[in-house]
Protein backbone atom coordinates (compact mmCIF):
# COMPACT_ATOMS: atom_id res chain seq x y z
CA UNK A 1 0.00 0.00 0.00
CA UNK A 2 1.45 3.71 -0.83
CA UNK A 3 2.69 5.68 1.62
CA UNK A 4 0.17 8.25 1.11
CA UNK A 5 -2.66 6.05 2.02
CA UNK A 6 -0.36 4.35 5.08
CA UNK A 7 0.08 7.21 6.87
CA UNK A 8 -3.73 8.34 5.93
CA UNK A 9 -2.64 11.48 4.93
CA UNK A 10 -5.51 11.49 1.96
CA UNK A 11 -8.11 11.33 4.89
CA UNK A 12 -6.47 14.03 6.78
CA UNK A 13 -6.86 16.46 3.37
CA UNK A 14 -10.44 15.30 2.53
CA UNK A 15 -11.06 16.15 6.45
CA UNK A 16 -9.56 19.72 5.69
CA UNK A 17 -11.24 19.87 2.52
CA UNK A 18 -15.06 19.39 4.16
CA UNK A 19 -13.92 21.40 7.16
CA UNK A 20 -12.89 24.22 4.83
CA UNK A 21 -15.79 23.74 2.68
CA UNK A 22 -18.63 24.28 5.78
CA UNK A 23 -16.64 27.14 6.50
CA UNK A 24 -17.33 28.36 3.17
CA UNK A 25 -21.04 27.89 3.15
CA UNK A 26 -21.39 29.30 6.81
CA UNK A 27 -19.61 32.08 5.30
CA UNK A 28 -21.82 32.83 2.44
CA UNK A 29 -24.73 32.47 4.60
CA UNK A 30 -23.45 35.01 6.67
CA UNK A 31 -22.84 37.31 3.73
CA UNK A 32 -26.33 36.99 2.66
CA UNK A 33 -28.09 37.46 5.48
CA UNK A 34 -26.01 40.63 6.51
CA UNK A 35 -26.08 42.34 3.09
CA UNK A 36 -29.67 43.39 3.01
CA UNK A 37 -29.92 43.96 6.74
CA UNK A 38 -26.67 45.92 5.97
CA UNK A 39 -28.37 47.89 2.63
CA UNK A 40 -31.28 48.35 5.33
CA UNK A 41 -29.67 50.01 7.71
CA UNK A 42 -28.01 51.97 5.33
CA UNK A 43 -30.53 53.74 3.96
CA UNK A 44 -31.56 54.83 7.42
CA UNK A 45 -27.91 56.41 8.19
CA UNK A 46 -28.60 60.20 7.38
CA UNK A 47 -26.01 61.13 4.67
CA UNK A 48 -24.20 59.05 2.76
CA UNK A 49 -24.71 56.12 5.02
CA UNK A 50 -24.91 53.97 1.34
CA UNK A 51 -21.15 54.50 1.26
CA UNK A 52 -20.54 52.23 4.78
CA UNK A 53 -22.75 50.34 3.64
CA UNK A 54 -21.40 49.70 0.79
CA UNK A 55 -18.29 49.10 2.28
CA UNK A 56 -19.50 46.58 4.73
CA UNK A 57 -20.99 44.47 1.84
CA UNK A 58 -17.38 44.02 0.19
CA UNK A 59 -16.07 43.19 3.11
CA UNK A 60 -18.69 40.39 3.43
CA UNK A 61 -18.07 39.40 -0.40
CA UNK A 62 -14.45 39.45 0.62
CA UNK A 63 -14.56 36.90 3.66
CA UNK A 64 -15.70 34.02 1.91
CA UNK A 65 -13.67 34.65 -1.12
CA UNK A 66 -10.80 34.31 1.18
CA UNK A 67 -12.25 31.20 3.28
CA UNK A 68 -12.36 29.30 0.21
CA UNK A 69 -8.89 28.69 -0.83
CA UNK A 70 -8.54 26.28 2.22
CA UNK A 71 -5.69 27.37 4.38
CA UNK A 72 -3.44 28.98 1.47
CA UNK A 73 -3.05 31.99 -0.01
CA UNK A 74 -4.39 33.55 -3.15
CA UNK A 75 -1.67 33.88 -5.83
CA UNK A 76 -1.21 37.49 -7.20
CA UNK A 77 -2.73 35.73 -10.40
CA UNK A 78 -5.56 34.69 -8.81
CA UNK A 79 -6.42 38.05 -7.59
CA UNK A 80 -4.97 39.42 -10.73
CA UNK A 81 -7.67 36.99 -12.57
CA UNK A 82 -10.61 38.11 -10.37
CA UNK A 83 -9.70 41.71 -10.92
CA UNK A 84 -9.85 41.27 -14.63
CA UNK A 85 -13.33 39.83 -14.25
CA UNK A 86 -14.42 42.78 -12.18
CA UNK A 87 -12.76 45.22 -14.81
CA UNK A 88 -14.28 43.37 -17.62
CA UNK A 89 -17.70 43.29 -16.10
CA UNK A 90 -17.67 47.06 -15.69
CA UNK A 91 -16.46 47.69 -19.07
CA UNK A 92 -19.70 45.09 -20.35
CA UNK A 93 -21.79 47.43 -18.50
CA UNK A 94 -20.45 51.31 -19.43
CA UNK A 95 -20.25 49.84 -23.06
CA UNK A 96 -23.87 50.16 -23.49
CA UNK A 97 -24.62 53.17 -21.18
CA UNK A 98 -26.66 54.71 -23.99
CA UNK A 99 -29.49 51.34 -24.33
CA UNK A 100 -31.78 52.29 -21.28
CA UNK A 101 -31.50 48.94 -19.13
CA UNK A 102 -29.47 46.94 -21.57
CA UNK A 103 -27.07 45.86 -19.03
CA UNK A 104 -24.40 42.94 -20.45
CA UNK A 105 -22.73 43.32 -17.08
CA UNK A 106 -24.54 40.34 -15.07
CA UNK A 107 -24.03 38.24 -18.16
CA UNK A 108 -20.23 38.47 -17.26
CA UNK A 109 -20.62 38.79 -13.29
CA UNK A 110 -22.50 34.58 -13.96
CA UNK A 111 -19.24 33.45 -16.22
CA UNK A 112 -16.77 34.54 -13.35
CA UNK A 113 -18.99 32.49 -10.97
CA UNK A 114 -19.42 29.63 -13.45
CA UNK A 115 -15.82 29.39 -13.97
CA UNK A 116 -14.31 30.19 -10.48
CA UNK A 117 -16.66 29.18 -8.24
CA UNK A 118 -20.01 31.18 -5.87
CA UNK A 119 -17.46 33.15 -3.63
CA UNK A 120 -15.53 34.62 -6.68
CA UNK A 121 -19.10 35.48 -8.73
CA UNK A 122 -20.34 36.71 -5.23
CA UNK A 123 -16.95 39.16 -4.97
CA UNK A 124 -16.83 40.10 -8.69
CA UNK A 125 -20.58 41.50 -8.74
CA UNK A 126 -20.18 43.31 -5.60
CA UNK A 127 -17.32 44.84 -6.75
CA UNK A 128 -18.73 45.58 -10.30
CA UNK A 129 -21.41 47.30 -8.94
CA UNK A 130 -19.75 48.92 -6.73
CA UNK A 131 -17.28 50.27 -9.30
CA UNK A 132 -19.69 50.96 -12.49
CA UNK A 133 -21.28 53.22 -10.18
CA UNK A 134 -18.67 55.25 -10.25
CA UNK A 135 -19.53 55.97 -13.51
CA UNK A 136 -23.31 55.78 -13.16
CA UNK A 137 -23.26 57.89 -10.06
CA UNK A 138 -23.47 56.46 -6.31
CA UNK A 139 -26.50 56.37 -4.18
CA UNK A 140 -28.45 54.75 -1.49
CA UNK A 141 -29.33 52.13 -4.48
CA UNK A 142 -25.33 51.29 -4.61
CA UNK A 143 -25.50 48.46 -1.73
CA UNK A 144 -28.88 46.95 -3.03
CA UNK A 145 -26.83 46.60 -6.26
CA UNK A 146 -23.75 45.28 -4.93
CA UNK A 147 -26.21 42.50 -3.54
CA UNK A 148 -28.06 41.81 -6.27
CA UNK A 149 -25.03 41.62 -8.75
CA UNK A 150 -23.20 39.71 -6.39
CA UNK A 151 -26.29 37.09 -5.46
CA UNK A 152 -26.12 36.93 -9.20
CA UNK A 153 -22.56 35.28 -9.72
CA UNK A 154 -23.35 33.08 -6.63
CA UNK A 155 -26.21 31.09 -7.98
CA UNK A 156 -24.05 30.71 -11.16
CA UNK A 157 -20.91 29.37 -9.17
CA UNK A 158 -23.38 27.58 -7.35
CA UNK A 159 -25.36 25.83 -10.47
CA UNK A 160 -21.81 24.73 -11.27
CA UNK A 161 -20.92 23.21 -8.66
CA UNK A 162 -23.62 20.89 -8.83
CA UNK A 163 -22.82 20.14 -12.15
CA UNK A 164 -25.82 21.64 -13.91
CA UNK A 165 -23.43 23.65 -16.46
CA UNK A 166 -19.56 22.47 -17.06
CA UNK A 167 -17.00 25.13 -16.29
CA UNK A 168 -16.41 25.56 -20.04
CA UNK A 169 -17.10 23.70 -23.56
CA UNK A 170 -20.77 24.26 -23.54
CA UNK A 171 -22.96 22.98 -26.43
CA UNK A 172 -25.48 24.90 -27.75
CA UNK A 173 -27.97 22.64 -25.57
CA UNK A 174 -26.24 24.08 -22.60
CA UNK A 175 -25.68 27.01 -23.60
CA UNK A 176 -29.05 27.79 -24.72
CA UNK A 177 -30.14 26.42 -20.98
CA UNK A 178 -27.41 29.23 -19.67
CA UNK A 179 -29.52 31.82 -21.02
CA UNK A 180 -32.85 31.00 -20.30
CA UNK A 181 -31.36 30.34 -17.03
CA UNK A 182 -29.89 34.37 -16.90
CA UNK A 183 -33.14 35.64 -17.95
CA UNK A 184 -35.09 33.92 -15.27
CA UNK A 185 -32.43 34.74 -12.75
CA UNK A 186 -32.42 38.48 -13.79
CA UNK A 187 -36.50 38.78 -13.55
CA UNK A 188 -36.90 36.35 -10.79
CA UNK A 189 -34.67 37.77 -8.35
CA UNK A 190 -31.99 40.10 -9.23
CA UNK A 191 -34.24 42.65 -10.85
CA UNK A 192 -36.94 41.98 -7.81
CA UNK A 193 -33.85 42.77 -5.27
CA UNK A 194 -32.79 46.02 -7.46
CA UNK A 195 -36.57 47.17 -6.63
CA UNK A 196 -36.64 46.61 -3.01
CA UNK A 197 -34.11 49.89 -3.31
CA UNK A 198 -36.96 51.49 -5.11
CA UNK A 199 -39.30 50.51 -2.38
CA UNK A 200 -37.44 51.75 0.27
CA UNK A 201 -36.28 54.81 -1.31
CA UNK A 202 -39.63 56.18 -2.38
CA UNK A 203 -41.51 54.82 0.72
CA UNK A 204 -41.85 56.61 4.56
CA UNK A 205 -44.62 54.17 4.98
CA UNK A 206 -44.49 50.89 3.26
CA UNK A 207 -47.85 49.33 2.13
CA UNK A 208 -48.88 46.39 -0.14
CA UNK A 209 -50.25 48.96 -2.38
CA UNK A 210 -47.02 51.16 -3.47
CA UNK A 211 -44.89 47.16 -3.65
CA UNK A 212 -46.96 45.74 -5.83
CA UNK A 213 -46.80 49.37 -7.87
CA UNK A 214 -43.14 49.53 -7.67
CA UNK A 215 -42.38 45.30 -8.53
CA UNK A 216 -45.16 45.73 -11.51
CA UNK A 217 -43.24 48.77 -12.68
CA UNK A 218 -39.85 47.10 -12.38
CA UNK A 219 -41.23 44.04 -14.91
CA UNK A 220 -40.48 45.81 -17.86
CA UNK A 221 -36.94 46.93 -16.74
CA UNK A 222 -36.09 43.59 -15.52
CA UNK A 223 -37.37 42.03 -18.57
CA UNK A 224 -34.75 44.06 -20.96
CA UNK A 225 -32.29 43.65 -18.00
CA UNK A 226 -32.77 39.92 -18.61
CA UNK A 227 -32.85 39.85 -22.32
CA UNK A 228 -29.37 41.44 -22.52
CA UNK A 229 -28.16 38.94 -20.05
CA UNK A 230 -29.43 36.06 -21.93
CA UNK A 231 -28.10 37.56 -25.13
CA UNK A 232 -24.73 38.03 -23.67
CA UNK A 233 -24.48 34.42 -22.55
CA UNK A 234 -25.59 32.92 -25.37
CA UNK A 235 -22.60 34.60 -27.55
CA UNK A 236 -20.21 35.28 -24.72
CA UNK A 237 -19.99 32.42 -22.45
CA UNK A 238 -18.77 30.08 -24.33
CA UNK A 239 -15.60 31.76 -25.63
CA UNK A 240 -15.13 33.26 -22.21
CA UNK A 241 -14.98 30.81 -20.11
CA UNK A 242 -13.01 28.05 -22.86
CA UNK A 243 -10.20 31.07 -22.17
CA UNK A 244 -10.74 30.86 -18.41
CA UNK A 245 -10.45 27.16 -18.41
CA UNK A 246 -6.95 27.78 -20.16
CA UNK A 247 -5.86 29.92 -17.95
CA UNK A 248 -7.22 27.84 -14.72
CA UNK A 249 -5.27 24.19 -16.61
CA UNK A 250 -1.96 26.31 -17.37
CA UNK A 251 -1.66 27.87 -14.18
CA UNK A 252 -3.59 26.11 -11.64
CA UNK A 253 -5.50 29.72 -10.97
CA UNK A 254 -8.61 29.47 -8.84
CA UNK A 255 -8.78 25.84 -8.28
CA UNK A 256 -10.01 24.59 -5.27
CA UNK A 257 -9.45 21.06 -5.83
CA UNK A 258 -5.28 21.86 -5.42
CA UNK A 259 -4.28 20.93 -2.07
CA UNK A 260 -3.44 23.20 1.06
CA UNK A 261 0.08 24.68 1.69
CA UNK A 262 2.04 23.04 4.24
Amino acid sequence: MPKLIEDGRPAELSLARRRARVKTILTILAALVLAPLTAVVGMAVPGNGYYLSGTLIVLYAIVPFFVSFEGRRPTAREIAVVAVLTALAVAARAAFIWVPHFKPMAAVIMIAGLAAGPQTGFLVGSVAALASNFIFGQGPWTPWQMLAFGVAGLVAGLLADVRVFPRANLSWPRRIALATVGFVLIVGLVGPILDTSTFFYLSTAPTPELAAVVYLAGLPVNAIHGAATALTLLVVANPLLDQLARVRVKYGLLDRSRPNCP
